[in-house]
């Protein structure tokens, strides 16, 4: 259930991607404001309210918060496509970024009270094909929507099975036990808790490796249709369901992997728990940037349609670009008893969401107006080319956190992160 809501919850977050072209005819703003719309207004106010919504799960429950907030940011999906200007589709955004802020901290922090330490990579991989999946359907039946429709029905049909998945998790789901804060903790300020998470030795790298992992990602997840319809010529629909069906599916399976393989190695070595994501990600490298470097016009027939021979290359990236994401949630499962994992995990997300979901679209919108002077229709390109380099930083950052985080699980003084470990 929590895997289903997450698969909506990216849905609804992705949505805005395929739907860029024609959002951008309608009202006439240019990428630079489409990076805003999709990133920095998004992830300011997903981040403002990212740990004081982690924190509540961690007094009250995961269950409700997780409900109520599923309901709020699907209706405002919906709302999304009743705007009638920029300013009001930019405010039920916000709304959007609001109400996702309450649902993946609370989640992963459930899914470890349900599983032991020894399962918890499988679990959370399940779990985390959320935004492979979310690809999938957001951007596979949102383009599709969207050409027969128009893109005011891609936003209204696609958020409504949301408000239904928060009722229904509220009234059916049983929540697991989870270990509540003592009467020490209760009474901790914000601020202390804040600094106490913060200084715990290696997750301020885990942080900044995710961080600018999403810096690519995001990126990638934004303008990788407009990319595949300003260069290779491809419809809404065709964009759509290559990135959504190949690409999504392709994530799904890397995911999927990388939780097994984690779960496998680390019995070996508490180490491998980071080093899965830091292989993962520089293998990723390489297929990025021939994907976005590789010249239009070879194609192959699928089909009815005609796919652009880099897509292959696509699927690669697709496949590792994802091996961040689980080992390092995983990994702050280990490094927090279960009364702070919720508020550790958001503060996780907040850096993912601020440099990633912020950064990254607003960072190729910039570069591609300013590209365009240059090099004209081809700017998008070379401006998303551009950020594969990011990811040599997250794989710095990893390097250096694997040895700290091995210390740390090793120690005699761990605190434990479920009442099954």
């Amino acid at each position: 259930m929590l895997a289903l809501i997450y698969i909506f919850n990216y849905i609804d977050r992705l949505l805005v991607s395929i739907l860029i072209e024609p959002i951008k005819l309608e009202f006439g703003v240019s990428d630079t404001l489409i990076g805003l719309l999709s990133g920095v207004a998004f992830a300011l106010f997903y981040t403002v309210f990212g740990l004081p919504l982690g924190r509540l799960s961690d007094r009250i429950g995961r269950k409700p918060v997780i409900a109520l907030a599923c309901i709020a940011w699907s209706a405002m999906t919906m709302l999304c496509g009743v705007a009638t200007s920029f300013a009001m589709l930019l405010l039920f955004r916000v709304g959007v970024a609001i109400g996702e802020a309450g649902g993946s901290a609370p989640s992963v922090a459930m899914v470890a009270d349900l599983y032991p330490p020894s399962h918890r990579s499988r679990a959370l991989a399940v779990f985390l094909m959320g935004p492979a999946l979310g690809a999938v359907f957001g951007l596979g039946m949102g383009g599709w929507i969207a050409d027969m429709y128009g893109w005011r029905w891609a936003f209204i049909l696609i958020g409504a099975p949301g408000v239904l998945l928060g009722l229904l998790l509220a009234f059916t789901v049983r929540a697991p036990k989870h270990q509540m804060p003592s009467a020490l903790e209760a009474q901790e300020s914000f601020v202390k808790t804040f600094l106490s998470l913060a200084n715990t030795p290696s997750y301020a790298l885990i942080v900044a490796a995710g961080s600018m992992a999403a810096i690519a990602g995001y990126a990638v997840g934004t303008w990788a249709p407009s990319f595949l319809i300003r260069s290779h010529g491809l419809s809404l629909t065709e964009a759509g369901a290559l990135l959504g069906v190949g690409g999504g599916l392709m994530s799904v399976i890397g995911t999927l992997t990388c939780g097994w393989t984690t779960d496998r190695l680390v019995r070996r070595d508490s180490g491998w728990q980071l080093g899965t994501a830091l292989l993962g990600t520089a293998m990723s490298i390489p297929f990025g940037l021939l994907f976005f470097l590789w010249p239009a016009g070879s194609v192959f027939s699928l089909g009815e349609m005609s796919v652009p021979m880099p897509f292959l290359l696509y699927l690669g990236f697709a496949f590792f670009g994802v091996w961040w994401s689980v080992p390092c949630f995983g990994a702050m499962t280990h490094l927090f008893p279960a009364s702070k994992l919720a508020q550790g995990t958001a503060m996780f997300l907040m850096g993912v969401t601020l440099f990633g979901v912020g950064l990254g679209p607003l960072v190729v919108g910039v570069l591609s107006d300013f590209f365009e002077q240059a090099i004209g229709a081809e700017a998008l390109r070379y401006a998303m080319a551009s950020t594969m380099v990011i990811l040599v930083l997250p794989c710095l950052s990893l390097a250096l956190a694997i040895p700290r985080y091995r210390r740390q699980v090793s120690g005699p003084d761990l605190p434990t992160a479920s009442p099954s470990a």
